[in-house]
């Protein structure tokens, strides 16, 4: 069946089901950020692609007659952004995730996530660019593209064990940084929703992509492992913002373009400026906001254990763009500062800043048995893939 044909079918279902806006109480029903997705479901299907129950051109809620509650059905749950939607490959089952870009509006966004999706890069183990597994351009629009590519979570969910597990972290993404820029690429917005975590080691059951403290069915929590038990790999994620420049372009000056921290200095004190030191100050910020100078109000943030931390980070948030270290220098420094870490230290509990005493004990009891099995079978105590 040929790509016209099959969005011919699903043209006219726009004007079946009620258009939703932002914060509409959508009690079930498709948001008009959905039917894009509903009306792609069989095309999407052909290239190899399924949708959830809920995108089929007939769906009907499963919870319909049955007298239940619909939050208990998958089909209920819908995304918390309308550009990014869950799918299951059809040749071998698969989780992944589908982003939908405008061409226009993000112009490198395929060209960077391909770069490093590619050989050789992609086959470098400091390459912590999320892979692109394909860029599919729709059938009805030259302007758009469906990006795949791996299910990822938020870092920081699950909850980090041990500072061993968090200093891990750290080397991932300052490396990863690193090779975006050693590869003259400025990511420009790597911030905390940008920083994602491949969790499929921690757990032994899929999870649901939107609900991702259940099981995929939705029918009970989702156990999982810590990250020591089975280490994890971390990824940057959104290269919207992101650009590429020629080795004799830099230092480049580009014009201002906010990403998800406002609080960069430079972008409040000039109309231009080099990218490759505001990443570092993103990337530091990251650090700092989430696990240094936390509020006790933000969720999954740290904020005691982390003083090691602190000169590197300083330097890395400064406010004159030019007294920043290179992300070369953050790695060197960085890898000084985790040789310097004893394995008792590393092994030490992580402790949430808004963690009750009750927290307090049933976390830290749970991590002193987990800590002593670890000990005995002599696990390391930095978690590497």
């Amino acid at each position: 069946m040929s790509d016209s044909h099959l969005l011919s079918q699903t043209a006219n279902l726009s004007t079946d089901v009620p258009a939703f806006s932002r914060g509409t109480k959508l009690e079930g029903r498709l948001s008009t950020l959905e039917l894009f997705w509903r009306d792609h479901y069989d095309w999407l299907l052909e290239k190899g692609y399924q949708l959830r129950s809920r995108y089929r051109p007939d769906w009907k809620p499963s919870w319909e007659g049955t007298g239940k509650l619909r939050f208990n059905y998958s089909d209920n749950v819908h995304p918390t952004h309308g550009s990014v939607l869950d799918a299951e490959r059809s040749s071998d089952g698969e989780l992944l995730m589908l982003k939908r870009i405008s061409k226009s509006l993000h112009p490198f966004e395929v060209e960077i996530g391909q770069l490093f999706s590619a050989k050789p890069l992609a086959d470098n183990p400091q390459n912590h660019c999320v892979p692109i597994y394909e860029a599919l351009q729709t059938p009805d629009d030259d302007n758009q593209y469906i990006l795949v590519m791996p299910l990822l979570r938020s870092f920081d969910h699950p909850r980090f064990d041990t500072l061993g597990e968090a200093v891990e972290f750290f080397r991932q993404i300052f490396q990863g940084l690193q090779f975006m820029h050693q590869h003259h690429v400025a990511h420009r917005d790597a911030t905390k929703l940008n920083v994602m975590m491949d969790a499929r080691p921690l757990y032994p059951e899929r999870y649901h992509p939107f609900m991702p403290w259940r099981t995929l069915d939705l029918s009970r929590h989702a156990s999982h492992y810590t990250r020591t038990q089975k280490p994890v790999k971390y990824y940057l994620t959104d290269f919207g913002l992101s650009r590429r420049y020629k080795p004799e372009d830099r230092p480049p000056l580009e014009d201002i373009i906010e990403g998800g921290d406002k609080s960069v200095p430079e972008f409040s004190t000039s109309d231009a400026c080099d990218p490759f030191p505001s990443d570092v100050y993103t990337i530091g910020n990251l650090v700092k906001t989430c696990f240094i100078e936390v509020r006790s109000s933000t969720l999954n943030s740290v904020g005691q254990g982390f003083g090691f931390m602190k000169p590197l980070v300083a330097d890395m948030t400064q406010e004159d763009p030019s007294k920043r270290p290179t992300m070369d220098e953050v790695v060197t420094r960085f890898e000084q500062i985790r040789k310097g870490l004893s394995p008792w230290k590393l092994r030490s509990r992580v402790v949430k800043k808004r963690d009750s005493y009750v927290d307090g004990v049933f976390h830290g009891i749970r991590h002193w048995r987990r800590r002593l099995v670890f000990m005995i079978q002599n696990v390391p105590p930095l978690p590497t893939p």
